[in-house]
């Protein structure tokens, strides 16, 4: 008997010292988690610093005269001159700005329509060298605008399109059309095609599908695409130097350097055009942001 519970005693001590080996290791686990998840929310919060603070900073130095900026560079502004902002848009911000809207809001919808037909054909419809024109029309990322420019300058006369919107709206859809068709494409083959089939049972044709059903089920992707456009067609330089003569046709980033090479000495009003050009990005993005992580996350991921 005194054998049995010897053994036993035994057999309940092995037992206790694993559960406590076990408790120990879970509490490193633990530790080992909290310990990434705080370095990863520190590095997090450094890199929001780093993009948050010069935009911070451009709106406080906004605000100040010229002898106080120059005077107290880091300082917060002791009586705000929100007059530099009025100043800034009379000197021609306004008008870049108006230059920009048009370009970038005409730009979305040709890119956003071209691209969603383009993206339904090839990800519904079985028709030949199907994968061979989506390769063709992908393989457009590929190509350089730098390198295109002195042909599409050539381009532009012939088509009397130069000195005109329409130059910087054609090329800025030319040039994101592969991108968005690749996104939206992928995003079309995760749609289910029950919600088709049955509108073509109630007698529907393509055109009604294409806008009644997958265009709703594929917001997601179209506010992304269409976020995406906005970006690249208001931050557009090289197509806007090259393609603008006009002082009244340009657009914010070449208008900027134009009030840049005028204005040299008077930084708080160059810094509230700055302000004021990437108010409308910064905007735009947090109201959509939902649907642009969403739409491209998902378009990324079925792609």
């Amino acid at each position: 008997m005194k054998s049995i519970a010897h053994r036993s005693g035994h057999a309940e001590g092995v037992g206790s010292a694993w559960v406590e080996i076990g408790t120990l290791a879970r509490g490193i686990v633990e530790a080992t988690a909290r310990l990434q998840a705080g370095v990863l929310y520190l590095l997090l919060f450094a890199f929001a610093l780093a993009i948050l603070y010069p935009l911070f900073w451009m709106l406080v130095a906004s605000l100040k005269t010229n002898i106080e900026l120059f005077a107290n560079v880091w300082g917060l502004p002791l009586n705000p001159q929100w007059s530099n902002w009025v100043e800034a848009w009379r000197y021609g911000v306004g008008r870049f700005f108006l230059n920009s809207i048009i370009v970038t809001a005409a730009s979305i919808a040709g890119v956003v329509v071209v691209s969603a037909w383009a993206a339904y054909a090839l990800a519904r419809f079985d028709f030949p060298f199907r994968t061979t024109i989506f390769f063709f029309i992908v393989g457009g990322m590929m190509l350089s605008p730098q390198v295109a420019l002195i042909p599409l300058f050539r381009l532009m006369t012939r088509l009397h399109l130069y000195n005109t919107y329409g130059a910087l709206i054609v090329l800025d859809v030319a040039f994101r059309i592969p991108f968005t068709v690749f996104l939206m494409r992928a995003y079309m083959l995760g749609l289910p095609r029950e919600l088709e089939e049955s509108a073509y049972m109630d007698g529907a044709n393509h055109w009604q599908v294409f806008w009644s059903v997958v265009i709703p089920l594929s917001l997601p992707i179209v506010v992304s695409a269409a976020l995406l456009q906005a970006l690249f067609s208001w931050n557009e330089f090289l197509f806007a130097l090259t393609f603008i003569q006009d002082q009244a046709l340009k657009t914010l980033p070449v208008g900027l350097l134009d009030i840049m090479d005028r204005e040299r000495t008077n930084w708080p009003v160059l810094l509230a055009g700055l302000c004021i050009a990437a108010l409308p990005m910064v905007v735009l993005f947090i109201s959509t942001q939902r649907r642009f992580v969403r739409g491209l996350a998902e378009g990324w991921g079925k792609g």
